[in-house]
């Protein structure tokens, strides 16, 4: 399959800057998997399309703030450093900008001193290994000090960090916000469980990769990025026993979809209680074996987001319902509105 084949056209007045000031306040479309048909409602709508004995998958990995700005120790030269992934005891694997003034053997101090870092290796695509000085906790000290690393289509600043957090996040490692669940309050999963929906949750600590292009014009060609990923046993009961009931599986986002679709490929369809690193890539000829819908967000063209939504519900239909949700001014990206895939309902 070509890359073409999953592009479409956005006004770039269509990508949201900000999210909004009430979390379900957002825009929910509605495309039926089966048919391409397309409704339109709010958010809290979700409860009407769960059923009592389906069960709601969501991630609950918490965004490290891990954008530091820095001076380097020589010359005070400003510093952007992105922590992407711990490699071993203060060390992480960074991005860095500007990444040229940077080289083994230079440090970085960021808060007057409070933690500096030595460059001990240079990577590809401007990162960097970093070793890490500080005295106390490190996650306490990156809350002080971090911000945010916003998806590079957000000019704005974000003014409460807490808005890119899901409000069931609690795993921290996450270089990105798993943004389908940014739309759900509190209240909103009280009414989902009353309804008799078990809800129960994975972790997909998502990376920075995920903003990645896909750059081959042959998608199968493609090369994935890895994501670490936790599937707990009561999870992984909660969904058995969901299957075995007749009842539907419910992903919340991409990310909790490719946990279990990693899972369900390990093991020959089953679910069970699995830790790893996921490569998995889902395009459409994919066939799912663990979820049977899932909410998501509007993503972004030509993207391996919209590959994988096309793999659930139709290519021509997702495409068809992106023209219809620029056509009503949907927002698009991490802070805007969101689409349900909708399933079969039980029975049918």
């Amino acid at each position: 399959m070509k890359l073409e084949d999953f592009d479409y056209v956005l006004p770039e007045e269509l990508i949201a800057q900000v999210p909004l000031e009430n979390r379900a306040a957002s825009r929910l479309m509605v495309l039926d998997k089966e048919t391409g048909e397309v409704e339109h409602h709010h958010f809290p709508h979700i409860v009407e399309e769960l059923e009592a004995g389906d069960c709601l998958i969501l991630n609950d990995t918490r965004v490290l703030p891990a954008r530091l700005i820095g001076e380097k120790k020589e010359t005070g030269a400003h510093i952007e450093v992105l922590l992407i992934k711990q490699t071993a005891d203060d060390e992480w694997e960074t991005l860095v900008k500007p990444a040229k003034r940077i080289k083994v053997g230079t440090v970085v101090t960021f808060g007057d001193g409070l933690l500096t870092a030595e460059c001990t290796g240079e990577l590809e695509h401007g990162g960097r290994l970093f070793k890490f000085n500080y005295e106390g906790i490190f996650i306490e000290i990156l809350e002080k000090l971090g911000t945010m690393p916003l998806p590079p289509y957000i000019h704005e600043k974000l003014d409460n960090q807490e808005r890119y957090q899901t409000v069931y996040s609690k795993e921290l490692g996450s270089a990105a916000a798993p943004t389908a669940g940014l739309h759900f309050t509190d209240e909103i999963l009280d009414a989902i469980r009353a309804k008799g929906v078990q809800v129960a949750f994975v972790t997909l600590h998502v990376g920075i990769g995920t903003f990645r292009p896909v750059s081959v014009e042959t998608i199968e060609e493609h090369d994935m990025h890895a994501e670490f990923y936790n599937l707990p046993a009561e999870t992984a009961q909660i969904i058995n026993d969901t299957k075995t009931n007749g009842g539907r599986v419910i992903a919340v986002g991409t990310t909790s979809t490719r946990t279990l679709e990693t899972v369900a490929q390990n093991n020959n369809g089953q679910i069970i209680a699995e830790s790893g690193w996921s490569k998995i890539f889902i395009y459409p000829g994919f066939e799912y074996k663990a979820i049977d819908g899932m909410v998501t967000n509007f993503h972004l063209p030509k993207s391996s987001l919209v590959m994988m939504i096309s793999a659930l519900a139709g290519r021509e239909n997702v495409l068809n319902a992106y023209k219809i949700a620029v056509e009503n001014k949907y927002r698009f990206f991490s802070f805007g509105d969101a689409m349900f895939i909708r399933p079969q309902k039980k029975g049918n």
